[in-house]
């Protein structure tokens, strides 16, 4: 097998030949456009943010679409999402260590896109009609039919450019649904696996 060494590796492109945006050489719609290509399941991340004073309103269950998961390790169980910066969710688990995992089935792209809506003032009104039970180990809402659910602690996080990796260790894992297929994300919309 041939290698590479460092000395004969492709040169970085100059300033002269770098798109505007990065000096590295891709610019943010390059790269889009390429990552785009990236066949990704579909997740709903949930935690519950406890109310912030014993005698004041009750806590609200927050939830965000993501894509950007994977397993990590499997002893122990470990899991990561990407969030990005200063999101609701990233500020929120900055404060509250336990989160759950909602693999999401072919049939629930309506919950997906609900909640990467973005602006939304509350999540509360997205919950109102979806099934869902609490965690046992998070209190954090598992949707019901989805084909997996994971409960999470995080145990790193890691900035990296724009987003935090949000490394979790899995405290219970089920799997609520056997039917249907995952739901995938691929070039901007949500698909069936093989359509």
């Amino acid at each position: 097998m041939l290698k590479t060494s460092p000395a004969t590796s492709v040169p970085s492109p100059t300033a002269a030949t770098a798109p505007s945006g990065h000096a590295e050489g891709v610019s943010n719609d390059e790269f889009r456009a390429a990552l785009s290509r990236l066949a990704a399941g579909v997740v709903l991340l949930t935690a519950y943010e406890p109310p912030l004073t014993p005698d004041g309103p009750p806590g609200e269950d927050s939830g965000m679409t993501a894509t950007a998961f994977m397993s990590v390790s499997l002893d122990p169980p470990l899991v990561m999402v990407s969030l990005r910066n200063s999101s609701r969710m990233d500020d929120l688990l900055d404060d509250q260590p336990l989160w759950a995992v909602s693999v999401l089935s072919e049939s629930q792209s309506h919950i997906a896109g609900r909640f990467a809506m973005k602006g939304r003032l509350s999540d509360r009104l997205l919950f109102q009609d979806i099934p869902y039970v609490r965690g046992e180990h998070t209190g954090a809402p598992l949707v019901g039919g989805a084909l997996a659910t994971l409960e999470c602690r995080t145990e790193n996080t890691v900035v990296a450019g724009d987003h935090t990796l949000v490394i979790g260790r899995v405290l219970s894992a089920s799997l609520p649904s056997a039917e249907g297929g995952p739901l995938m994300y691929f070039r901007g919309r949500y698909r069936n696996l093989g359509k």
